[in-house]
């Protein structure tokens, strides 16, 4: 409704004292109009800064999760027995890795593969490790029996990853004392070439029956407590999916008690340390105590027996610094892996 602006004008003799209308003169409007105009511009140019500020944050952000999830490191071509990326290994200590397994692999028929990439940042080696093995395909088809032995050098990660037919004999205790006994030890004081040649040695040999000595007990505090970190995440999301289904089945305290046993048999069966498995339990047990709402279904998993990664690039490739002595004349059978084997670290 408009609003009309009147005074009383004085009255003189004779006049009445009825208030009479004052008019606003037209260039009076006229402003009004225009400062009302300008202050309606104002609020629609900030409302659209602020709107433009929100969708160039949400255009970042959706930038920024496209990168990550394009910046996995590519899976390299299989040019031989052993592929190396970082030049780490010798002309001659590569050829006389490929001689071996090539010998091994007439003599025995499993096929083993040998590979050193400087990172598999942002993915962890062991999701990195299952795409090469589903994109390699080292083994025998229907048989399964191969196996990688994958070194992340920058990292300081390695992993033995273990096709289905071998799982019954390089199991993933095995393969976990071959890397902390075998590899690791020679990797601390520089000897990548001895490391990788003393573990692959010892992965033929298991294959063929030769049972690994009597471990020796590991009295490193400080090594228990960087693998418990390690394995931290696995007793998080673990907890909170195994504990949501046995505390509805058993309750809150029988639940998560139950909860602490299952995850600190996997661990142990797993990574062979007894206080690192009762680490896990006991973190298991907490975490499914003290949680009320967790997730029952078991859509996070990434992969599966048989299955393969759902995410992940393979294209592009490593520019420089790859040697393989096979010339391309190595392949794989069409062995599948199902992430059987071990992770380590230095």
């Amino acid at each position: 409704m408009r609003t009309t602006s009147f005074a009383v004008i004085p009255r003189e003799s004779g006049e009445s004292s009825t208030p009479q209308l004052l008019r606003i003169p037209p260039a009076s409007l006229e402003y009004w109009i225009a400062r009302s105009s300008r202050a309606m511009t104002v609020r629609m140019l900030r409302a659209c800064s602020a709107f433009a500020q929100r969708g160039f944050l949400l255009l970042a952000l959706l930038l920024a999760f496209a990168f990550t999830a394009a910046a996995d490191v590519a899976v390299p071509q299989l040019t031989g027995r052993v592929v190396d990326l970082t030049g780490t290994l010798s002309s001659g200590d590569v050829a006389s890795l490929t001689s071996r397994l090539r010998d091994y692999e007439n003599r025995k028929g499993s096929q083993i593969a040998v590979l050193i990439v400087p990172s598999t940042q942002p993915e962890t080696i062991e999701q990195y490790s299952i795409r090469v093995a589903d994109a390699w395909k080292v083994g025998r088809k229907k048989i399964d029996d191969g196996a990688i032995l994958l070194v992340a050098k920058n990292d300081r990660h390695l992993r033995i990853e273990v096709g289905y037919g071998l799982e019954g004999a390089l199991t993933d205790v095995t393969s976990r004392r071959i890397i902390d006994e075998v590899i690791t030890p020679k990797f601390r004081t520089g000897d990548f070439a001895g490391g990788i040649s003393d573990g692959v040695d010892r992965i033929m040999r298991v294959i063929d029956g030769e049972p690994l000595p009597t471990p020796q007990r590991s009295t490193s505090f400080a090594r228990d407590l960087n693998d418990l970190g390690s394995v931290a995440p696995f007793a998080l999301f673990a907890s909170l999916f195994v504990g949501g289904i046995l505390r509805t089945m058993f309750g809150r305290l029988l639940g998560s008690v139950a909860t602490g046993g299952v995850l600190a048999a996997v661990a142990w069966f797993m990574i062979g340390s007894l206080a690192l498995a009762i680490g896990v339990g006991a973190i298991a047990f907490i975490l499914a105590f003290i949680a009320d709402l967790a997730p029952t279904s078991g859509s996070g998993r990434r992969y599966s027996r048989g299955g393969s990664w759902s995410s992940g690039s393979s294209g592009g490739g490593w520019s420089s610094g790859s040697s393989s002595s096979d010339s391309g004349s190595f392949s794989g059978g069409g062995g599948s892996f199902g992430g059987g084997g071990a992770s380590g670290s230095w």
